[in-house]
């Protein structure tokens, strides 16, 4: 299964959170942009009326920057966002593995609006969010053909189904993300030493000539923007926790081999969704990407 096989509220909310962590990204690169920039133009121009006029006004955008991120509140819709995402998804591999509590003997149908009545219960749940989901035919629809074809296979190509398509994809994701981090977090490492390096440069240089004009101001606010954006993207800590969950997958597909029949894959799509569970549920604790 493919993410377009997943409800239009799983896209819906999916699209809402990327959105909103793109617009929340962007604004803090734009807020520690502008402060570096309005440094620069108070220490190239000191004495220029224009250039301290062109300051305050660098300013005046990164404190209307500071007020949007406060009133908008976009970390929000991106973590609401998320969670309703990962909530419908791990609801929507349970109906289509016929795992509890989709496994009683009931009608399809039945089974249908039992789902349905689940997705209702999270859109219920978060209705802040409700104002910033979209719907478009292109988002499917809330039960995807392909959902109904794999709930009707056979118990054991729903395993190899849920095996490649959801746990075999998870580890690929997690293990990526993790190496992704890692060399991240490497690089502003690397780019923060340089940065303090040449401020303590400048200063001992001023020390020897203390008449000599020198950009400390700006380096070190270059430098107090690396530091900002290294503590919200939080590679290092991201790095660990990937690569952390994706062992714990491994060791869940390892228990794939024991699923002998029916009841046995009910209760392993069970223990794997609790433990996805349990991993997003850290994640949203902590609050990273």
């Amino acid at each position: 299964m493919d993410e377009q096989d997943f409800p239009a509220l799983y896209n819906s909310a999916d699209s809402a959170s990327l959105k909103a962590q793109n617009d929340y990204f962007n604004a803090l690169k734009l807020y520690l942009f502008l402060l570096i920039l309005a440094a620069f133009v108070s220490f190239a121009y000191p004495s220029n009326v224009y250039a301290a006029i062109g300051s305050v006004s660098l300013f005046l955008v990164t404190l209307g920057i500071l007020i949007w991120l406060k009133v908008q509140k976009p970390e929000d819709i991106w973590y609401n966002g998320r969670a309703v995402a990962e909530s419908v998804k791990t609801r929507t591999w349970r109906w289509v593995m016929k795992a509890e509590p989709y496994n009683k003997d009931v009608s399809e149908d039945q089974a249908k609006r039992e789902f349905l009545n689940d997705l209702k219960a999270i859109l219920s749940q978060n209705r802040s969010l409700s104002h910033f989901l979209e719907w478009t035919p292109d988002l499917g629809e809330a039960i995807s053909e392909k959902m109904v074809t794999t709930r009707g296979s056979p118990w054991s190509k729903r395993l190899e189904i849920y095996v490649k398509d959801r746990i075999d994809n998870q580890s690929h994701w997690y293990s990526k993300k993790s190496q992704l981090n890692k060399r991240l977090a490497k690089r502003w490492f690397v780019f923060s030493i340089i940065l303090h390096s040449l401020a303590i440069l400048l200063l001992l240089y001023r020390i020897k000539e203390p008449t000599s004009e020198l950009p400390i101001e700006v380096v070190a606010t270059a430098a107090s923007a690396v530091l900002t954006w290294v503590q919200a993207k939080k590679h290092n800590e991201l790095n660990s926790s990937y690569a952390l969950a994706a062992h714990e997958i491994v060791l869940i597909k390892g228990e794939s081999v024991s699923v002998q029949e029916e009841s046995h894959l009910s209760e392993f799509v069970i223990n794997s969704e609790s433990a996805f569970s349990r991993e997003h549920t850290q994640w949203t604790a902590r609050k990273i990407v």
